[in-house]
């Protein structure tokens, strides 16, 4: 009696997975058809001349650049000196507090509007949206030159005040579209078991919505980093206006071209980082999820 219930049940499980499997390509064949052999000949032909076409470009912006003499050593000499190292490394370091405090408070300034939003409370609300609205609207440059020129404040607290303003109205919305995104069965259930409103919020919607919200949260601080070189324009000495310093120096042959290679990388790096720590969050947030499930 043992073999003949077991040897069914095992053969049943065993054919499982397989038959999701063949669940899945038949979805996936459904959707589109596989290139053929031509096919596949033909977008590796245009992979090719995307690539020759691709270099080509490159070639041509490096020949012009050999050609107008951008690589003489004569440019690229101030590098090699201790003041200028240290000019730029302080403007990089000026960069980097204006954008710690500005992602900081964007993310607060966020957070606040994002509940006023979501409030039941129908001035609140519409407070909320008013605020969000307005800054949303006004352009980075004219909030820090306000700031700056009307507030009479230091050149560093009209830049942060300005990323904060906008960066924060924008974030609300990646909020409030982040809570949005959840299943509406989550939040009944939630309400089903007693919850209140806020620990609905805190233990049910927000943790879940955080993993659809952070690519967008990532892009939005990416956008508020490269926003403090704004700051060159009110005086504020971070890593562009340093550059700009060097790049305008007569005794140094005006050297513009290799002040942009050299600080373009330093902020593409930065970018990167930032990328790099949100997937490093996203894929500790799916492990936990998948431990403690």
């Amino acid at each position: 009696m043992t073999g003949p219930v077991t040897g069914p049940a095992t053969a049943t499980v065993t054919l499982e997975p397989e038959r999701k499997g063949k669940a899945k390509v038949e979805q996936a064949s459904a959707l589109y058809d596989p290139p053929g052999p031509r096919a596949l000949a033909r977008h590796r032909l245009y992979g090719i001349l995307a690539l020759v076409v691709f270099a080509g470009i490159l070639a041509w912006i490096g020949y012009k650049l050999v050609d107008t003499g951008q690589f003489a050593a004569d440019k690229w000499n101030p590098f090699t000196y201790q003041g200028i190292q240290d000019l730029l490394l302080r403007g990089l370091g000026n960069t980097l507090r204006a954008f710690v405090w500005a992602a900081v408070l964007s993310l607060a300034l966020g957070t606040v509007l994002a509940a006023g939003r979501l409030s039941d409370h129908r001035v609140v609300r519409w407070a909320a949206t008013a605020v969000v609205e307005f800054f949303r609207a006004m352009p980075v440059l004219v909030m820090i030159f306000f700031v700056f020129v009307a507030l009479k404040t230091e050149p560093r607290v009209a830049l942060i005040t300005g990323l904060t303003l906008y960066n924060g109205s924008v974030l609300a919305e990646v909020f409030r579209a982040g809570v949005h995104a959840v299943p509406r069965g989550q939040r009944e259930a939630a309400y089903a078991l007693g919850m209140r409103k806020t620990q609905v919020m805190t233990y049910v919607l927000i943790p879940q919505g955080v993993r659809t919200m952070l690519p967008a949260i990532v892009s939005q601080l990416v956008v508020a980093l490269k926003d403090t070189s704004l700051g060159y324009l009110i005086s504020y000495e971070e890593f562009l206006y340093a550059g700009k310093q060097v790049a305008t120096n007569l005794d140094y042959g005006l050297p513009f071209i290799p002040v942009v290679m050299v600080i373009a990388p330093v902020y593409i790096g930065m970018c990167m980082l930032l990328s790099g720590l949100a997937t490093w969050l996203d894929r500790r947030g799916r492990r936990s999820a998948r431990t403690s499930g």
